[in-house]
């Protein structure tokens, strides 16, 4: 038999869609399952004055954990566990996986959901490999999964962690140095990146992506997915509104393979809207930086958004929350986007670059 056919029958498949979108996007799911809902039920806890959310339900060496925490803490495991079942994992690899995204994720320190990425699939394909090969698969398959997901969180986690960290930091820098310059790229590329089928919200938690470069690339996913819902509203009607709107505009994929130009007014409004976040209403991502990369998604963004004021008033750096922050984050997630990319779309329908039907969702 040949290497191919044996990796073949391991459902083994070394492509880009296979690890750079199933897992990635699978990474992200698991991390929204864990700290961002962990980070919501302790804003929700917080604000509601809900004491059941709010007091510590464990304590392990020193460190109090709350309802919120606890899920917060397993974001390793879960981002693990998730890239795991993307890439079709046996159960003996899969429940091994736990220890090898807690490892990652703790040892790659801020920068951990970029390490659990890599070390969680090379974990997971060796697991695969040996799995139902022996007649002791019971202690073989746990034994090599967890062994080569430990080596490899001590001898790369800390490097591809430090890597993100830095990429990261070096974006935000950039940000924070050249507001309208950078507040123009990173919306525009992060938008484009979540309409494409492949998860922003998995590279922005990987880079650790906030401040005003996470406000940034908030503007980017509004402007991606309200502009899309609006400008084809007259085709998908109030389905298309909602699945795109407070879905994905990585539905409308399929119909940008056929016509690209159909992609030029959102991401002109990302281009417009992300200079505005930036320069004018300072719109700052400091919940998650998963949020950064949601757009509208659930509200997801805009709930990191208000997570991260609540977090700078518990610190106090911030004294409250204004009427300029709240016109700002409607502004720059709702209203700017359904008027901007609509109306750029009416000149390319003019020019004869986008016709009726263009954007039609399939059933």
């Amino acid at each position: 038999m040949s290497f191919r056919n044996f990796l073949a029958r391991k459902d083994i498949e070394i492509s880009l869609r296979r690890y750079g979108i199933d897992a990635m996007a699978a990474m992200a799911q698991g991390l929204f399952c864990s700290l961002l809902i962990g980070t919501i039920i302790d804003t929700i806890g917080t604000q509601l004055e809900i004491s059941f959310l709010t007091q510590p339900m464990v304590s392990m060496r020193g460190s109090t954990y709350t309802v919120g925490g606890l899920a917060a803490a397993m974001s390793g495991p879960a981002m693990a566990v998730a890239i795991g079942h993307a890439l079709r994992c046996p159960p003996a690899v899969l429940f091994s996986l736990v220890t090898v995204g807690f490892s990652s994720n703790a040892l790659g320190g801020a920068g951990g959901p970029l390490a659990v990425f890599f070390v969680a699939i090379v974990a997971a394909e060796a697991g695969k490999l040996v799995s139902k090969e022996t007649k002791i698969d019971l202690l073989v398959t746990p034994l090599v999964t967890i062994g080569v997901g430990l080596a490899l969180s001590a001898w790369w986690a800390p490097a591809l962690g430090s890597a993100a960290l830095k990429l990261g930091t070096l974006v935000m820098w950039a940000t924070e140095l050249h507001p309208f310059g950078m507040g123009i790229v990173v919306s525009v590329v992060v938008g484009m990146i979540l309409t494409l089928p492949i998860s922003s919200a998995a590279i922005c938690a990987a880079l650790g992506l906030t401040g005003l470069a996470g406000g940034a690339a908030v503007a980017g996913c509004c402007a991606q997915m309200v502009g899309f819902a609006v400008m084809s509203f007259p085709e998908n009607r109030w389905s298309g509104l909602v699945s795109q709107g407070i879905g994905t505009s990585m539905l409308q994929m399929g119909n940008i393979v056929k016509n690209p130009c159909i992609w030029i007014a959102p991401t002109l409004a990302s281009a417009i809207t992300g200079p505005i976040a930036t320069c004018v209403f300072g719109l700052e991502m400091n919940g998650p930086a998963i949020a950064s990369g949601m757009g509208t998604c659930g509200l997801v963004g805009q709930i990191g958004v208000y997570t991260g004021w609540v977090k700078e008033m518990s610190e106090g750096t911030r004294a409250a929350i204004t009427a300029f922050d709240w016109m700002g984050l409607v502004l720059v997630c709702f209203v700017l986007p359904a008027i901007l990319a609509p109306l750029i779309n009416c000149v390319l329908r003019r020019m004869g670059l986008v016709h009726d039907g263009d954007m039609t969702l399939q059933d």
